[in-house]
Protein backbone atom coordinates (compact mmCIF):
# COMPACT_ATOMS: atom_id res chain seq x y z
CA UNK A 1 0.00 0.00 0.00
CA UNK A 2 1.07 3.18 -1.33
CA UNK A 3 -0.43 6.75 1.21
CA UNK A 4 -0.94 9.89 -1.39
CA UNK A 5 -2.10 13.08 -0.31
CA UNK A 6 -5.14 14.54 -2.60
CA UNK A 7 -3.25 16.08 -5.01
CA UNK A 8 -0.82 13.01 -6.19
CA UNK A 9 -4.60 10.47 -5.72
CA UNK A 10 -6.03 12.90 -8.08
CA UNK A 11 -3.34 12.15 -10.68
CA UNK A 12 -3.10 8.42 -10.02
CA UNK A 13 -7.21 8.07 -10.44
CA UNK A 14 -6.66 9.03 -14.36
CA UNK A 15 -4.12 6.20 -15.01
CA UNK A 16 -5.46 3.03 -17.26
CA UNK A 17 -6.19 0.51 -15.04
CA UNK A 18 -6.59 1.87 -11.77
CA UNK A 19 -9.70 1.53 -10.43
CA UNK A 20 -11.59 3.46 -7.71
CA UNK A 21 -12.84 1.76 -4.55
CA UNK A 22 -14.93 3.91 -2.07
CA UNK A 23 -14.82 1.73 1.36
CA UNK A 24 -17.54 3.74 3.02
CA UNK A 25 -21.19 2.69 3.68
CA UNK A 26 -23.55 2.98 0.89
CA UNK A 27 -25.20 5.52 2.55
CA UNK A 28 -22.10 7.87 2.85
CA UNK A 29 -21.35 6.84 -0.64
CA UNK A 30 -24.82 7.69 -2.19
CA UNK A 31 -24.55 11.12 -0.49
CA UNK A 32 -21.44 12.18 -2.35
CA UNK A 33 -18.10 10.16 -3.61
CA UNK A 34 -15.47 10.69 -5.97
CA UNK A 35 -16.42 10.39 -9.93
CA UNK A 36 -16.40 7.03 -11.50
CA UNK A 37 -16.12 5.19 -7.92
CA UNK A 38 -17.03 1.93 -7.16
CA UNK A 39 -18.84 1.39 -3.58
CA UNK A 40 -17.08 -2.06 -1.42
CA UNK A 41 -18.38 -1.26 2.10
CA UNK A 42 -14.88 -2.38 3.74
CA UNK A 43 -17.28 -2.80 6.92
CA UNK A 44 -19.96 -4.78 4.94
CA UNK A 45 -20.07 -8.83 5.81
CA UNK A 46 -18.63 -10.02 2.41
CA UNK A 47 -15.72 -7.45 2.26
CA UNK A 48 -13.11 -10.15 1.49
CA UNK A 49 -15.21 -12.07 -0.49
CA UNK A 50 -16.49 -8.72 -2.74
CA UNK A 51 -12.65 -8.00 -3.20
CA UNK A 52 -11.34 -11.06 -3.58
CA UNK A 53 -13.54 -11.28 -6.96
CA UNK A 54 -11.70 -8.01 -8.29
CA UNK A 55 -8.78 -8.20 -11.07
CA UNK A 56 -5.88 -8.64 -9.11
CA UNK A 57 -3.69 -7.45 -12.52
CA UNK A 58 -5.14 -4.01 -12.13
CA UNK A 59 -4.26 -1.37 -9.36
CA UNK A 60 -6.74 0.17 -7.12
CA UNK A 61 -7.23 3.80 -5.59
CA UNK A 62 -8.74 3.41 -2.05
CA UNK A 63 -10.47 6.20 0.16
CA UNK A 64 -12.89 6.34 2.89
CA UNK A 65 -14.00 9.12 4.73
CA UNK A 66 -10.97 10.15 6.41
CA UNK A 67 -8.41 7.39 5.77
CA UNK A 68 -8.95 5.09 8.92
CA UNK A 69 -11.38 2.30 6.79
CA UNK A 70 -9.38 2.72 3.31
CA UNK A 71 -6.20 1.48 5.21
CA UNK A 72 -8.46 -1.54 6.68
CA UNK A 73 -9.20 -2.53 2.89
CA UNK A 74 -6.11 -1.31 1.44
CA UNK A 75 -4.17 -4.48 4.05
CA UNK A 76 -6.95 -7.01 3.03
CA UNK A 77 -6.08 -5.87 -0.50
CA UNK A 78 -2.61 -6.67 0.19
CA UNK A 79 -3.55 -10.08 1.33
CA UNK A 80 -5.29 -11.54 -1.28
CA UNK A 81 -2.55 -10.64 -3.40
CA UNK A 82 -3.42 -7.51 -5.03
CA UNK A 83 -0.11 -5.36 -5.69
CA UNK A 84 -0.58 -2.09 -6.39
CA UNK A 85 -3.26 -0.19 -3.52
CA UNK A 86 -3.10 3.39 -3.19
CA UNK A 87 -4.69 4.85 -0.29
CA UNK A 88 -6.01 8.47 -0.36
CA UNK A 89 -4.87 9.90 3.53
CA UNK A 90 -6.66 12.07 4.40
CA UNK A 91 -9.96 10.11 2.83
CA UNK A 92 -12.65 11.91 1.09
CA UNK A 93 -12.18 14.84 3.60
CA UNK A 94 -8.83 15.66 2.25
CA UNK A 95 -10.35 15.63 -1.18
CA UNK A 96 -13.30 17.80 -0.85
CA UNK A 97 -10.75 20.26 1.17
CA UNK A 98 -8.13 20.32 -1.56
CA UNK A 99 -11.04 22.01 -3.54
CA UNK A 100 -11.93 18.32 -5.88
CA UNK A 101 -15.32 17.39 -6.52
CA UNK A 102 -17.53 15.11 -5.43
CA UNK A 103 -20.79 13.66 -7.60
CA UNK A 104 -24.07 11.88 -5.94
Amino acid sequence: MINLDASTFAEKITEKDVVLLDVRTFDEFSQSHIQEAINIDVQGDYFTADVSALDKSKSYAVYCRSGKRSVLASEVLDQIGVTNVYNLTGGIMEWIESGRGTVN
